[in-house]
């Protein structure tokens, strides 16, 4: 009996510190387990506590009847699978006639506290199949990014959803992006670990940073383009778009349509072109867009007018000559000026970190998915980098980039530096670099630790 009450003593003690130091760890070894049979014990107690049963159908009634047995309970969702992941459990449900997704949806906040899980949400995969993803911890306090993820071409793993799920930024997909924040609200750290992962990639990084480039100038290396002003941002820019028309230049010399060519072979765009003939994209960080929008002369209010000119041209025409836009602020509103919100149309994905007041967070969600307004002003300040991202489907999610310092990403440019591709027609604004400094010299902004 002594070695048994050791032996149970060495396990309550290996999973108290897991869950306190490592949930990840407890989660596998022994939450997912547990969790997995309280949701098969109390399914169904809870599927009818929480009004996702319906009544039994005329013919079972009659087949009671006839059999003069008791009369057939309500029937909850029918579980096709349990899957247990790094973060919680995934349920397959197979709606019962008269259900729809709405209705898990709706209850999911009582699905949470029922089941006893940290978070739940939903999803319908197809007609009468909804998947619940249900997180045994909190997975955004501290962020630990799955060892393996799917990256792809123009696709980067930026952050960890509320679900346990990575959180990627395809710029195939959703081309041109804003990213808004208050001061220390973990912008900066979103933002470097977009260019770490777009570092190793076949792809053309330019910045604009108008902080007299404190932010992007340390990341010099892996950038083919930089400007820190708004003069040079203007020459940038507008550099950019005689890239773009030499772009679709060489796509429309390259299309010979005839009636022999088959759909598939023609190109519409970059990625349609043969892979010798493909101009490498390009990817556009514009960081505290306002410093581009504002203006003191009328000298500097014609500047802005032509740096907005050709933002607008590049996120209306960028994406077929492979030009993407990421774009961030504090602010983007109309007060900004003419042709922000014309602008603001054009940039599909969208990630709302703390704002300091609603009408900042309805800048960025009120006219895509208003109900993450609320979400977006609900950020804790103690909390930093946790963050409201959605798109124009309406659909959004929390998520926490992991902290990446300065050092860091700096390191990851130094490392690609060899992929930094040279443009012709950018080659003016290619940064002038030294020699590598030794490791141990100091290169760091002092930002929260966002996990």
């Amino acid at each position: 009996m002594t070695g048994f009450t050791v032996a149970l003593v060495l396990v309550v003690a290996t999973a108290v510190i897991l869950r306190w130091r490592r949930p990840a760890w407890y989660w596998l070894a022994f939450g997912a387990v547990l969790a997995a049979l309280r949701v098969l014990v109390r399914y169904v107690s809870v599927m009818d506590a929480c009004g996702l049963t319906v009544p039994p159908s005329r013919w079972r009634l009659a087949l009671a009847r006839i059999a003069n047995r008791p009369v057939p309970e309500s029937r909850a969702p029918r579980i096709l699978h349990v899957h247990p992941t790094r973060t919680g459990l995934v349920l397959r449900l197979k709606l019962r006639p008269g259900q729809d997704a709405f209705d898990v949806s709706a209850a999911s906040d009582r699905l949470r506290h029922s089941f006893g899980m940290y978070g739940v949400t939903s999803r319908e995969l197809r007609s009468g199949v909804v998947e619940v993803r249900m997180t045994g911890y909190d997975v955004l306090k501290r962020v630990q990014m799955p060892a393996k993820t799917d990256p792809a071409p123009m696709r980067v793993p930026v952050a960890l959803r509320e679900d346990g799920a990575v959180h990627y930024r395809d710029y195939r997909s959703v081309p041109h992006g804003l990213t808004l924040g208050a001061t220390e609200s973990g912008k900066s750290v979103y933002q470097r670990n977009l260019v770490a992962g777009l570092a190793p990639m076949d792809v053309a990084l330019v910045g604009i940073d108008c902080k007299q480039g404190v932010e992007l100038f340390p990341l010099a290396r892996r950038f083919s383009a930089l400007a820190d002003n708004p003069d040079t941002a203007l020459e940038l820019l507008e550099a950019l778009v005689a890239h773009m028309e030499n772009v679709y230049q060489l796509i429309r010399a390259e299309q010979r349509i005839t009636v022999n060519v088959p759909d598939a072979a023609i190109a519409a765009d970059i990625w349609d072109l043969p892979e010798h003939l493909r101009p490498v994209p390009v990817v556009v960080l514009v960081d505290e867009v306002a410093e581009l929008a504002l203006f003191a002369s009328k000298d500097e209010e014609k500047r802005r007018d032509r740096i907005i000119t050709a933002l607008v041209r590049l996120a209306q025409l960028g994406r077929a000559a492979g030009i993407y836009l990421e774009i961030c602020g504090q602010r983007f509103g109309s007060e900004l000026g003419k042709g922000i919100t014309m602008l603001r149309a054009q940039l599909t994905g969208r990630t709302a970190h703390r704002v300091n007041d609603e009408s900042s967070a309805n800048m960025a969600f009120g006219d895509i998915a208003p109900d993450a307004v609320l979400a977006a002003i609900q950020i804790p300040t103690e909390t930093p980098g946790i963050a409201v991202t959605g798109d124009s489907s309406g659909g959004w999610a929390r998520i926490r980039a992991p902290h990446t310092s300065l050092r860091q990403a700096v390191n990851i440019c130094n490392r690609h530096a060899d992929r930094t591709p040279a443009l012709p027609v950018l080659a003016a604004f290619r940064p002038m670099v030294g020699s590598l400094a030794p490791a141990s010299e100091p290169l760091a902004k002092a930002t929260p630790a966002t996990a």
